[in-house]
């Protein structure tokens, strides 16, 4: 659905976004993440078509953006971190509008703007001038003129911003939904919103990418925690020799049981290796109480992708 190669944008002296390439496949959900000024904003504006590249290209449905941007518009719903609103106006009559920026029929309109304002839930807000919502009212606005014409790529910057927690589970709903049959993009800083629905993460740092993963490999851990008896002084020293293990790192140590960390080699089996393990602490005599993977969570992995690429 989307290539991308060696994207690169300057502001004057200021690279925002360096030498950046990454494809995504149809349908794929995508959270793209990285602190403030890490570059999001800049590569969402770039897939938008609203800012031109300094370098690189971008081709989305097979269409090269630089040659034919009215065409990957066409295709595009895009909801920027601050969407431009006519206050004045009524939500319907703004729907109306932005329906009509879009090119989609006047025949095919009524049917898009009540597809879009059942699936935002504000059938009872269409009247309403917008002036008058609320920050979270205007956010489901926004996201509406978003997906009017059923887009196949949708661009979110932070689309639960200033919503409530039964509002943000709707949207969670709503782009489990809207994956089905478009791509789609989403900058956050929620690290629970990516894990709810994202299949990927990019997370950039100082303008460039730093990780790219499918979430389900990033939650697969290569690190053991391992509780035993103390039956055996020398298990420790019984770990040490295991060809699969790359560190064993005590943990702690009490009168009845002792603790380690086990760091797998790269290309060992997780399952092998805890099999092994198991193995090798009931061999040497001494009681097995615990054996399982440590679990990583988004934030710590974020935290170790960005350090590591802010410090290069």
């Amino acid at each position: 659905m989307i290539q991308v190669q060696s994207l690169t944008r300057r502001y004057g002296a200021v690279t925002a976004v360096d030498n950046i390439s990454f494809s995504i496949g149809a349908n794929e959900v995508v959270g793209l993440l990285g602190h403030n000024g890490a570059g999001k904003s800049t590569i969402m504006k770039m897939l938008s078509g609203y800012l031109e590249p300094s370098a690189g290209s971008i081709t989305i449905a097979g269409f090269p953006l630089a040659d034919q941007a009215r065409e990957v518009q066409r295709l595009l719903g895009y909801l920027p971190e601050n969407l431009p609103f006519y206050p004045e106006m009524i939500v319907a009559d703004y729907l109306e509008y932005a329906a009509t920026l879009k090119g989609i029929p006047a025949g095919e309109r009524p049917l898009a703007l009540r597809t879009a304002i059942a699936a935002t839930d504000l059938g009872t807000r269409a009247l309403d001038p917008i002036n008058r919502l609320s920050r979270g009212l205007k956010q489901r606005v926004g996201v509406a003129q978003a997906i009017l014409g059923q887009p196949r790529l949708l661009i979110l910057d932070e689309p639960t911003n200033g919503l409530d927690p039964e509002q943000t589970a709707q949207m969670r709903a709503l782009l489990k939904r809207l994956a089905q049959r478009a791509t789609v993009i989403l900058s956050t800083h929620i690290m629970q919103e990516v894990e709810a629905v994202c299949d990927r993460v990019l997370v950039l740092a100082g303008g460039r990418l730093v990780l790219d993963q499918p979430l389900h490999a990033l939650r697969q851990s290569r690190t053991l925690l391992l509780r035993a008896g103390t039956e055996e002084p020398a298990l420790e020293t019984w770990l040490r020799r295991m060809p699969q293990l790359a560190q064993v790192t005590p943990e702690r140590t009490t009168a009845d049981d002792q603790s380690w960390i086990l760091q797998l080699h790269e290309h060992s089996d997780i399952d092998t290796a805890a099999h092994n393990v198991a193995k090798c602490v009931i061999g040497a005599g001494a009681a097995l109480y615990q054996l399982q993977p440590v679990v990583r969570d988004l934030d710590s992995i974020f935290r170790e992708a960005t350090s590591r690429g802010e410090g290069e």
